[in-house]
């Protein structure tokens, strides 16, 4: 069977679906791999090292057209899906609430779409989770942004010329992304506190040397890690018992998202300006709305007091080379996870199981309709 990977079309995508070091894992499940001439260039990869992999590369014209699978970061568009053949397969983030287009293009070509936004979060599925392995991205390069913008040092400098203090982060959200920031201003020097509606992820943000915020409200645990919505009253209570950490903050770094929806309201226009000149906001949820009022995606803005509020987009793409190498990882374990063997020996065929839980999950369409996970009926 023929596994395709077209260039990325959304403007600002850097990443490419499958990287060269992968390569060999599919050819000795007995697949093809087609990849389009320039597809990697923006992440690292030319075509020359795909080609050294054992993947063809195609110079002119689709490599859509007559695919068994396709692998892409962002979900195919509209016009791409009708070029698919009936039955093929696509495996790319689809969001069912943001890529409404995509997913009707899909039940009208009768394609078979995978979203790893929907992979579970289960032991089994950690090494499919790209929501995972991107938010490691994102975590990393938000205290990058945050340094470069900040006017001070992150680490504590004793000098001949009088002592250095260190910076203050504050970190809101201690997911993945969050942990992730966490532990790279601890390596930078800085001094970091962290805070999260789920009580149960004290101990994570410990682990990482940092300070956990305790406002001692209601824990918001929700499911597959994430926390769950709040109400106003709460959310209220909490932008008031938060202020004075995010006062004193140097750098904020905020990562909170709930799947689906749009990002939390953490900090009001009124918290930033209680916040000093020069400090620096570093909002990786800005694309779904922000967790900081005022956010714009892929801007950043200076308030009337002197705060350098940046927003995220496309951060993962500003790693495109690891985030890319990650993200084939997560490909190709779910492709594998599809491929069919017969006593131990691939047979080069990629057949969905639906009784398997994560991809009865992952399925948002099959045979000319949506799709509705077995345990969510």
């Amino acid at each position: 069977m023929l596994i395709a990977v077209a260039k990325e079309v959304r403007p600002g995508e850097k990443r490419v679906a499958l990287v060269p070091d992968i390569i060999s894992k599919l050819t000795r499940a007995g697949l093809e791999v087609v990849i389009q001439s320039g597809a990697g260039i923006a992440a690292g990869y030319d075509d020359s090292a795909f080609e050294a992999a054992g993947a063809s590369v195609k110079k002119s014209g689709s490599v859509l057209t007559g695919a068994d699978v396709i692998a892409s970061v962002q979900p195919l568009n509209p016009k791409q899906m009708a070029t698919l053949k009936k039955g093929a397969i696509t495996i790319s983030f689809l969001s069912p609430t943001t890529a409404v287009d995509s997913i009707e293009a899909a039940v009208k070509a009768h394609v078979t779409a995978l979203s790893l936004e929907l992979v579970p979060r289960i032991s089994r599925a950690q090494s499919m989770d790209a929501l995972t392995s991107q938010a490691l991205c994102a975590g990393y390069r938000a205290v990058l942004v945050g340094a470069e913008l900040s006017p001070r040092f992150f680490p504590l400098l004793m000098t001949a010329a009088g002592t250095v203090t260190p910076a203050q982060v504050v970190v809101l959200g201690a997911g993945v992304a969050g942990l992730q920031a966490i532990a790279t201003a601890k390596r930078l020097g800085a001094v970091v506190s962290a805070y999260d509606v789920r009580p149960s992820s004290a101990d994570e943000v410990k682990s990482m040397g940092a300070k956990f915020i305790n406002l001692e409200l209601e824990a918001l645990e929700g499911s597959g890690g994430y926390a769950r919505e709040m109400t106003e009253e709460r959310a209220a209570k909490q932008r008031e018992l938060l202020t004075p950490y995010i006062s004193a903050a140097d750098v904020l770094i905020t990562t909170a998202a709930v799947p689906g929806r749009p990002a939390p309201r953490l900090v009001t226009a009124e918290m930033v300006a209680t916040m000093k000149q020069g400090a620096v906001i570093v909002d990786l949820a800005a694309e779904t709305g922000g967790n900081v009022e005022g956010s714009e995606a892929g801007e950043t803005i200076i308030t009337e007091n002197g705060v350098l509020q940046w927003g995220g987009k496309d951060v993962p793409s500003q790693l495109a080379t690891h985030a890319s190498m990650l993200f084939s990882r997560n490909v190709v374990n779910l492709l594998l996870l599809m491929t069919k063997s017969v006593d131990g020996k691939p047979t080069g065929e990629v057949i969905p199981d639906f009784s398997d839980e994560i991809i009865d999950a992952a399925t948002v369409t099959m045979n000319g309709a949506r799709r509705t996970p077995e345990g969510k009926k």
